[in-house]
């Protein structure tokens, strides 16, 4: 008898298709997370990532206590009229104003490991602190993913808090991962085994495109839902629209249609955790 896959060791069939639906930037707004609420408890919704550094992050811990919550490792601050700082004061943190920077290529440009690390580290202690059951780790704007050592790190502290992480589609980090797949075997950190990445697509479209020929296993989709209003159209004036599509997606009936229709069964990261967690 052959090794058991992920989907059998969660206790579903061989050819059972799973798929977590994830919320990306929980606490980066209020509208942010009133949207990722709506999408979790009256959509389709079933896991989020808060941004610790934001300034609404904490009334996301409240507000979902008892939830799947990962955190969304967030060493970047791209909106230039809205800016927030890291939880550590290393040097290579944080821009001439003091800010985290404002890009990805920045981040990378400038970030030394133990700088990376000791704000993640203190990034996924604050949210524990909080109260939040932390279910799982990703990155925001991939950054640690996007680098070699930082994708150690990435790993190593989702072995040390014996959490899954979210793995990233071929091509949208370098050098194919850095292997990161087979180093997360070897750690014994949980993945999703598949991922569709919308951004900057239309949700919807993603979905009624891509649900149909998912594969057998565990995916993963992501959205960045977030309420229309000034403060959105505020702080982001370039893809405010795409926000606003997600949070109508993530709770538009003709989805969860779609997932029902094709077999789908939702999950969160919490299941992933459990089993990593059980040896």
């Amino acid at each position: 008898m052959g090794k058991a896959s992920l989907a059998e060791r969660l206790g579903y069939g061989p050819r059972d298709r799973l798929l977590i639906v994830n919320c990306d930037d929980l606490g980066s707004s209020h509208g942010a997370n009133v949207a990722t609420y709506r999408a979790m408890v009256y959509g389709v919704a079933t896991s989020a990532t808060l941004m610790v550094p934001c300034p609404w992050a904490r009334e996301a811990a409240r507000l979902f206590q008892g939830f799947s919550i990962g955190v969304h490792l967030t060493l970047t601050c791209e909106y230039p009229g809205y800016r927030w700082r890291g939880l550590t004061k290393g040097d290579s943190l944080h821009d001439e104003e003091g800010f985290l920077p404002s890009t990805t290529e920045a981040a990378l440009r400038q970030l030394t490991p133990a700088d990376a690390r000791a704000e993640c580290c203190a990034q996924i202690e604050t949210a524990l602190s909080w109260g939040i059951d932390v279910t799982h780790l990703d990155a925001h704007m991939n950054v640690m993913q996007a680098r070699s050592d930082l994708s150690d790190i990435y790993l190593d502290l989702a072995e040390e808090f014996r959490l899954p992480v979210r793995m990233l589609p071929p091509g949208h980090a370098e050098k194919s991962e850095f292997q990161g797949r087979q180093r997360a075997e070897r750690q014994r950190v949980l993945f999703n085994e598949h991922s569709i990445y919308p951004w900057p697509r239309r949700t919807k479209d993603v979905f009624f495109e891509e649900i149909a020929k998912l594969p057998p296993g565990v995916s993963e989709i992501f959205a960045h839902p977030v309420l229309d209003g000034e403060e959105l159209r505020a702080y982001d004036t370039d893809n405010a629209d795409i926000r606003v599509h997600d949070a109508a997606c993530l709770t538009d009936p003709a989805v969860a249609a779609l997932l029902d229709e094709h077999g789908i069964k939702r999950i969160s990261f919490r299941a992933l955790r459990e089993l990593q967690r059980a040896g």
